[in-house]
């Protein structure tokens, strides 16, 4: 299955008040990996940014004046996208807005993109059917599956799909790479190279056994329950 999770930014919301997507980001997952493809662009809206908007994500629209408009990007998009699950935090927000722009160019056959072309993938429902009660913005669940978050001061709409990326890859059970190889290298594609099998000298010394600290015994149960929160089951080995 392809994913592609999607981030958007817009001169400001709703869309029926006239508001137009200024940036995308995209970033393909294949088997359970990020496979380096994205797609990022952004885009002249023909319109002001909302002041609470600029807040939000730092985009002026001095800085939009030379980029291209929708119906430039309008296919490179849809080619991206097409056939893919489309992975999005509040996936209404974005794809209102999408279906939107679509509609403007009067592509009637693009104006509802899940109609035929792509299914979407809502985290924000997700994370509110796991977690009951409780904050599932994407700060909240960098925080609670331990996603590194810290370059985002604001918002971005491909930093912003990168970082879902990985919420979802923790939300559903899985990592984003696995490497038992040690360090043989990466080719570029998410393989790791395997180092040669090094044999141990039946003479060696006995290995000294260290006692875990109430630190690591702390960080451990705090990794186990995030296992829990994931899987939403008792774990066998608890």
């Amino acid at each position: 299955m392809r994913y592609v999770v999607l981030d958007t930014e817009t001169t400001g919301m709703p869309v029926t008040d006239g508001h137009r997507i200024i940036e995308i980001g995209c970033v393909e997952i294949v088997g359970r990996q990020l496979t380096g493809r994205h797609y990022h662009v952004y885009i002249q809206p023909d319109r002001e940014i909302d002041e609470g908007a600029i807040a939000v994500h730092g985009i002026t629209d001095e800085y939009l004046k030379d980029k291209p408009r929708f119906k430039d990007i309008a296919d490179e998009f849809y080619e991206f996208i097409q056939g893919a699950e489309l992975v999005i935090h509040n996936a209404p927000f974005d794809i209102g807005f999408i279906n939107n722009e679509y509609a403007l160019l009067g592509q009637k056959e693009r104006a509802d993109i899940t109609a035929g072309h792509c299914t979407v993938l809502d985290t924000l429902v997700m994370a509110r059917e796991r977690h009951p009660g409780q904050r599932n913005s994407l700060d909240a669940l960098c925080k609670r599956y331990g996603v590194d978050n810290s370059g985002r001061e604001l918002h971005g709409a491909l930093l912003d799909a990168e970082i879902l990326a990985e919420v979802y890859l923790a939300m559903t059970g899985g990592q984003t790479h696995l490497s038992l190889a040690g360090d043989g290298g990466d080719d570029g594609s998410g393989y790791v190279r395997p180092t040669a099998i090094k044999r141990i000298a039946m003479d060696r010394p006995p290995l000294t056994v260290l006692a875990p600290t109430e630190e690591e015994l702390e960080a451990h149960q705090q990794f186990i329950e995030r296992i829990k929160q994931a899987s939403g089951k008792e774990l066998v080995w608890d």
